[in-house]
């Protein structure tokens, strides 16, 4: 669990986070949603200890980063995975040697470990047999699941993800989603996912955070959000026609 209590940030005098609270759980899909600009990535930032804010705290399970050592903030990378907008899968390394990375980097594991390792969590995301491929010689959808088995290979309690959808068409999205979330409930990580992608909301929205200008404007989770009468946030859910439409569909049915 990761709780954000009272948290603020600015840039040259300008506030970005205004005092948000959340509780990010455990075994669950925390979705960070909001327009451009909303204060999401900034938050994302603090919470990996990129930013440190001006005022508040990021506890990780009751204790407050502000107060970790040296060396507990170096255990506590350990514990991190990290899924990468675009991948950022090296291009000059093996799919395996890309999952490897992260074990070289924290563990002293021999190589028949390492290689045991990686071929558990490439069977895991359905790519195992393509230990060998280089990044370009694999399609978009496979490169996405190399870098979730590289985010999890090191058994991360906290799993954060950027836009882990983009660029991906809408059915490989919806198997990345359902695939974030199976590993979250089956090892208990807490991830923290910050997207645009409102069929990510709907397919695994279990505790969502939506920001505008710098302040939780609402939270809830996926079946609370189309039921919602808060305007700010149906202005950003229904900023589509085709959701306009769900929206429609939903009342009549309801009717």
């Amino acid at each position: 669990m990761i709780e954000v209590k009272n948290l603020h940030k600015s840039f040259s005098g300008e506030e970005i986070l205004k005092g948000i609270d959340f509780v990010f759980e455990a075994g669950k899909t925390n979705l960070i949603i909001g327009q451009s600009g909303s204060g999401k990535s900034v938050l994302l930032k603090c919470m990996l200890g990129l930013f440190k804010p001006e005022n508040g705290s990021i506890e990780y399970d009751g204790k407050a980063y502000s107060s970790f050592t040296d060396e507990e903030q170096r255990e506590l990378r350990k514990e991190v995975g990290m899924l990468f907008q675009g991948g950022a899968l090296f291009d000059s390394m093996t799919v395996e040697e890309n999952v490897m990375f992260p074990l070289r980097m924290f563990t002293k594991q021999r190589k028949r470990e390492l290689k045991a390792r990686v071929a558990e969590v490439l069977k895991r995301v359905n790519l195992d047999g393509s230990e060998n491929k280089y990044p370009a010689e694999i399609s978009g959808g496979m490169q996405k699941r190399v870098a979730i088995a590289r985010a999890i290979v090191n058994k991360p309690k906290y799993l954060f993800c950027d836009e882990p959808n983009s660029g991906l068409d809408p059915t490989t999205a919806t198997v990345i989603d359902n695939l974030i979330q199976e590993l979250t409930r089956e090892n208990n990580i807490t991830t923290v996912i910050i997207t645009h992608d409102m069929n990510s909301v709907l397919e695994i929205g279990e505790n969502i955070a939506f920001l505008k200008d710098g302040v939780l404007a609402w939270k809830g989770d996926k079946s609370q959000i189309f039921k919602t009468d808060d305007k700010t946030v149906t202005d950003f859910v229904y900023s589509s026609d085709l959701f306009k439409k769900v929206r429609d569909a939903q009342i009549k049915e309801i009717n």
